[in-house]
């Protein structure tokens, strides 16, 4: 799961495996699998950063690297 902050500045987890798609607009806007949708304050960039290293360390921890 990643931490996210809406538009009202809450944090907030989410299983990054619901991500559809996001889009950039004055904040950025989560589609999920469902269609259900979320406006958050991270950007598509920084979240996609999230998920990258939340998957790493998922990765680095099965292995035992």
């Amino acid at each position: 799961m990643i931490k996210l902050r809406t538009v009202a500045g809450k944090e907030f987890f989410l299983n990054n495996d619901l991500i559809l798609r996001m889009e950039r607009e004055y904040d950025t806007l989560i589609t999920l699998v469902d269609y259900k949708t979320i406006r958050v304050m991270d950007t598509p960039e920084e979240i996609a950063e999230k998920v990258i290293a939340y998957k790493r360390k998922i990765y680095q921890s099965s292995t035992g690297v």
